[in-house]
């Protein structure tokens, strides 16, 4: 959240339900996208959906809900988390946030590069409208204009070196960073 997105992303799983969040990565995790679906560990969630912690319909998710605004961490969550994370890596939260938009950032170039998305406005518009990317930042590839993508390509090229393959960045991406070009004139 402190991205600027509308809502963090444990916010997120138990608005929309850590079932169905947990179909979902199963899912994901069993497509042909090569490097891109690696570094998730569904454990967490499995524990949950099988303790019935589903998020907010049914009052705790990684959260506990009171009432309709009141919510506070849920301790049974963070102790199925504690038991299942390997080591605290004692990131900050910038890299944090970095580490978690860097993935979307990659699929919305991803996009335009395999040309599901016919231009960078399309892009950074649906981004915006459709899943609330920082509007202060105007998207994804407005975002990369303004951090410079050479930068932004270098830190994802650190990360895959540190973290792992999943945060490659893709030809495109890689592509413009060598001349630093802009997706918008």
């Amino acid at each position: 959240k402190g991205f600027g997105l509308p809502v963090g992303p444990l916010t997120l799983a138990d608005e929309v339900g850590m079932d169905v969040a947990h179909h979902v990565e199963a899912f994901l995790s069993k497509a042909d996208m090569g490097n891109r679906m690696l570094g998730s560990d569904s454990k967490i969630m499995a524990q949950m959906v099988e303790k019935g912690m589903l998020g907010r319909k049914t009052g705790k998710g990684f959260y506990l809900y009171e009432g309709k605004k009141g919510k506070k961490i849920n301790p049974e969550a963070l102790s199925i988390a504690k038991n299942i994370v390997k080591k605290d890596l004692k990131l900050e939260g910038k890299e944090i946030q970095n580490r978690a938009i860097s993935r979307f950032v990659n699929e919305a170039v991803l996009c335009l590069q395999e040309e599901i998305i016919s231009s960078p406005i399309d892009g950074d518009i649906g981004a915006v409208f459709g899943m609330g990317f920082s509007p202060f930042l105007g998207g994804p590839f407005r975002m990369l204009d303004i951090v410079g993508i050479g930068q932004y390509c270098g830190m994802m090229s650190t990360f895959a070196e540190k973290y792992g393959k999943q945060f490659e960045p893709c030809q495109l991406m890689k592509d413009m960073a060598k001349t630093n070009k802009k997706f918008h004139s």
